[in-house]
């Protein structure tokens, strides 16, 4: 018993920081964007609009929750739900500093790679079940979207696993002690970034939410509620991917450089900094990229990514059997 209390208090020490940072990360987002296109954002609501957030989620839980008439309820109702467990569930084995994990499992990085497979199903569920085509398009597109660029990431996690030697995600991180993985797979990190984009379906990948053909993608007949768990849980997922490129690429809580200077900072703010950098550059494209046409999407991910992944992990795979040859 006492066990699970302190299974719930720790799952509750990061649920409710990451529901307080998904809901400023939309205010965040909106005055980013406001200031690169010469705009003022929200300001209003509290001091310099900081209650936003707080107001546009009690409007959404406040309004009526429309059910289509010829959707199937449970399952359109399931959907969202199923969508935002799945973005807290990643965190369970996501490290802030050393030992400082929920669940320090030794296949942590397929643990993460399964549940982010597992979005595909609540979108088609969510698409199907609302009985709209164009949610039903948008679903489609979605999943075709979703599978072809994990082929993309799961190439990436390969690399980094075969540099690191091994699948928990405390040990990828300590193996960058000496030098960032940012540095000798740097094509690989810019693959995984790209990647991330079209796997949370943000700008200029979000194919499957286009207003001016699908008018909403999947989620258009959502409303209230369930519609606030969809836009919670692609947030989260953006959250869950910086602390992911994190880990993989800038050497999770570790500091820059192994000197004075740096090494007073707790582990954790270096996590928490660096996952904050690679949000930036979320916020960043969308403001500055269009989005790109579906083939253009396809074809980056298959044609392009795909063989240029394939051939940087036989590469690395070459120069690490190699070096173990020659160093004995």
């Amino acid at each position: 018993m006492d066990k699970l209390i302190a299974l719930v208090e720790s799952s509750l020490f990061i649920i409710i920081p990451l529901l307080v940072a998904v809901a400023f990360l939309t205010y965040v987002e909106r005055k980013v964007i406001a200031a690169m296109q010469r705009r003022v954002g929200p300001n209003v609501v509290g001091w310099f609009g900081l209650l936003q957030p707080l107001a546009d989620g009690l409007k959404l839980l406040f309004k009526e929750p429309i059910i289509p008439t010829r959707s199937s309820p449970f399952l359109f109702l399931l959907a969202p739900v199923l969508i935002f467990g799945l973005s807290l569930s990643g965190w369970a084995v996501i490290p802030f500093g050393y030992k400082m994990v929920l669940s320090n499992m030794n296949v942590g990085i397929l643990y993460l790679f399964a549940v982010s497979s597992l979005n595909v199903y609540a979108i088609m569920m969510a698409g199907w079940s609302s009985n709209s085509q164009y949610a039903f398009l948008g679903a489609l597109r979605s999943a075709a979207q979703m599978v072809s660029y994990e082929v993309s990431i799961g190439l990436v996690l390969i690399t980094v696993l075969l540099c690191a030697g091994s699948l928990n995600l405390t040990d990828i991180v300590l193996s960058q002690q000496r030098v960032w993985y940012v540095i000798p797979h740097f094509p690989m990190a810019v693959i995984f970034g790209i990647s991330a984009l079209a796997e949370t379906n943000r700008v200029p990948f979000d194919l499957s939410e286009a207003e001016s053909e699908l008018v909403a993608g999947f989620n258009v007949e959502y409303s209230s509620l369930p519609f606030a768990l969809f836009f919670l849980g692609e947030y989260a997922n953006m959250i869950l991917m910086s602390a992911l490129g994190s880990i993989l690429f800038l050497g999770g809580w570790l500091p820059p450089f192994a000197c004075i200077p740096f090494t007073w900072v707790p582990g954790p703010l270096w996590f928490f900094m660096k996952m904050a950098a690679l949000l930036f550059v979320f916020l960043w494209v969308r403001a500055t990229f269009p989005r790109y046409r579906y083939d253009q999407l396809m074809r980056l991910g298959w044609k392009i990514f795909l063989p240029f992944s394939l051939i940087w992990v036989i590469l690395t795979a070459s120069v690490i059997v190699l070096y173990q040859a020659i160093t004995g």
